[in-house]
């Protein structure tokens, strides 16, 4: 496929396209379709869930809600293992892949289109854990205010006792490894220019907008948000676990529980 989106890229797309859409997200999401997929941060997929029930103490029969899923990857995985998952997208393209795929595979799994920054109220206490994974969502919204809208809509899904994992990019890790890129310290947003393929090949320029974080603003956003046993973990794709974060981490996962 060529240049493949590099970590810390996934999902933080600004798009040149001029084609007229309710969020910039989904052009670009309607150019890689399924080639999404052939991604090298999408192949580690099994691992991150694997890590997840063990560091969320999840079982089978439990509600999951995937905030940004994409076409499903994570939703669907956890849907073969026996969860209940419900999965949202802003990409219209992408949620018609994940039903087509669950479909596929008769899955106890729903996907809808909704926008992150405003979630459906019938969803306040519903879901036994939330994931909200690689900038789905969370970190793809880079408007003034837009992931604190995120997070609080993912906190108030959560049921009492509901459990979440959030992963975010590193912020020191940008500024230390990103030499190709431009870093917004005051918005904290990495900025590069880059080219996205779809099934055929063919390219699309892009400029990518990757809003970054600290573990300390990531605590701060879950204490804000009524949320306990706050951890963060420094992990990449693939590998998800117990690493500690450090400057040479590319991402963050948060895990946190709602008190009740």
């Amino acid at each position: 496929m060529g240049r493949l989106l590099g970590i810390g890229e996934e999902l933080s797309v600004k798009s040149n396209s001029a084609e007229p859409h309710d969020h910039w997200f989904e052009p670009l999401a309607d150019h890689m379709g399924a080639a999404y997929l052939q991604y090298s941060f999408t192949k580690g997929t099994v691992q991150e869930v694997d890590a997840l029930e063990k560091l969320l103490d999840l079982s089978p029969g439990m509600s999951i809600f995937d905030v940004g899923c994409g076409p499903g990857r994570h939703a669907l995985e956890f849907a073969r293992r026996g969860y209940r998952v419900t999965g949202i997208d802003i990409s219209a393209k992408f949620i018609d892949l994940a039903r087509e795929s669950a479909a596929r595979e008769s899955l106890d799994a729903r996907f809808e289109r909704h926008d992150a920054r405003s979630l459906p109220g019938e969803w306040i206490d519903h879901f036994d854990a939330v994931i909200c994974l690689c900038q789905g969502g969370f970190g793809l919204m880079v408007g003034e205010g837009d992931d604190e809208r995120v997070f609080a809509g993912i906190a108030s899904c959560m049921k009492p006792n509901g459990r979440v994992a959030l992963s975010a990019f590193n912020s020191y890790f940008a500024v230390k490894h990103f030499a190709e890129a431009e870093f917004d310290a005051d918005r904290g947003i990495c900025i590069e220019s880059t080219e996205v393929r779809d099934v055929t090949g063919q390219t699309l320029s892009t400029t990518l907008w990757t809003g970054c974080y600290t573990p300390r603003e990531l605590r701060l956003l879950a204490l804000q948000n009524g949320l306990t046993r706050v951890r963060i973990h420094g992990v990449e794709p693939g590998r998800y676990g117990h690493g500690k974060p450090s400057t040479d981490v590319p991402e963050f996962l948060l895990l946190a529980e709602r008190e009740r």
